[in-house]
């Protein structure tokens, strides 16, 4: 166990609590066994390692950070790891990417079951279906969801200022009175540009600009050969293949896909294309927008596809149509603020009850004259007036 010990106080010893996901604060601690999923690079890690050392400020032997794929289980497993640790007084175990040990559903029913008070917080892919383990742990774990952050956390991240989150309803009917509270105490528009270029992820704004677009490449890769292999089971043939998808998919996005001409061109069924888009939307890398009444079947076609995060939309293209950008960007902080967003008649998005459409300064909104409640997210402005207002404003939802 001592190499697991060292290993842990490597970790928490370089964690930092200047800034907390906002996560971190909804999450009830005290639940016997909750699971965190989320992109890769969202600060899954960085969650756990807060709690143990600034929450539980527990010793190693109390509180134990591990990586499921630590050579110490080449030779031992994740249950006797823990009776052994368990019979030394420990009584929290965080266990990141658990993904990637072969067989973690039915080990951790058996340490949940077998050890009573024990605390057990695991991370994993967004990929992964917690509940469809060849374990049942539907009756036994809590799962929590990290996206990449708001442009209100990556303000706060970058010590420009604290703000809270809005909710929708309030943000249409007050925004006035926001932005002008908010563009008083900071310059926002250029951290706004470089939000949407590097912003979306933590593990990116660690990083100098220069190492950022290797870095998100490094991400894209890991996800799609690491992740999904150790989730969803696919394989390097597919692997390939699914990187081509997603060009494809960055080099028109946001798009209405054509299935057949998709399995066509990357020489595939039909089926294995509408999984892939579904994978993909569960992995954290598209959004998939369906118009309301249909239904959440994997054969269901979906009517638009986007890249899930503008970051995504500047690392898989030089440069990257703005309209583009600025509707991915919407979609994002809709999404991730938890909104059920839907495609209407006219207009971007529906979001009970009003009709967005995005655009720059001088959009009109003759798409949406028609439509209910109109609203116009507006790029290059600070401030707003009635239905217009700023597109960068949509980024204090969560």
């Amino acid at each position: 166990m001592e190499a697991l010990y060292r290993f842990h106080n490597r970790a928490v010893d370089q964690v930092s609590d200047d800034f907390y996901r906002f996560l971190y604060g909804k999450i009830n601690w005290d639940q016997r066994m909750l699971a965190i999923k989320g992109p890769r690079g969202s600060g899954k890690t960085t969650l756990m390692l807060q709690r143990i050392q600034y929450g539980l400020k527990l010793p190693a032997d109390q509180a134990l950070y591990v990586t499921a794929d630590h050579h110490w289980f080449y030779g031992h497993t994740l249950y006797d790891t823990v009776e052994i640790f368990y019979t030394e007084g420990g009584r929290y175990i965080f266990i990141d990417e658990v993904h990637k040990y072969p067989g973690w559903s039915i080990e951790l029913k058996n340490i949940y079951d077998g050890f009573p008070d024990l605390h057990i917080v695991f991370s994993a892919s967004s990929a992964l279906d917690i509940y469809r383990g060849e374990a049942d742990l539907s009756r036994r774990v809590i799962t929590y969801t990290l996206p990449g952050m708001s442009f209100r956390e990556y303000l706060g991240m970058n010590r420009v200022g604290n703000w809270g989150k809005f909710e929708l309803e309030h943000l249409v009917n007050n925004h006035q009175e926001i932005s002008k509270s908010i563009t008083e105490k900071a310059v926002v528009m250029p951290h706004f540009r470089r939000y949407l270029k590097t912003g979306y992820l933590p593990i990116a704004n660690e990083s100098s600009n220069a190492e950022v677009p290797l870095l998100l490449n490094q991400v894209i890769n890991t996800v799609i050969d690491s992740d999904l292999a150790y989730s969803v089971g696919i394989d390097s043939s597919s692997s390939s293949k699914i990187k081509k998808l997603l060009g494809v998919i960055a080099e028109s996005a946001p798009f209405k896909p054509n299935i057949s001409s998709i399995a066509r061109k990357l020489d595939v069924s039909r089926e294995s294309v509408y999984l892939w888009l579904n994978t993909l939307e569960k992995a954290g890398m598209l959004n998939l927008l369906k118009r309301d009444g249909k239904g959440v079947s994997v054969l269901q076609k979906p009517d638009k596809v986007y890249l899930e995060n503008t970051n995504l939309s500047y690392t898989l293209r030089e440069n990257p149509d703005i309209g583009s950008v600025r509707e991915t960007f919407l979609l994002n902080q809709l999404t991730n603020g938890k909104y059920d967003v839907t495609l209407p008649e006219f207009g971007d998005f529906f979001v009970e009850p009003y009709t967005i459409e995005a655009g720059g300064k001088n959009k009109t909104g003759k798409q949406i004259t028609e439509a209910q409640n109109p609203v116009i997210a507006s790029d290059d402005i600070e401030t707003g007036y009635k239905n217009r207002i700023p597109l960068w404003l949509f980024g204090f939802l969560y």
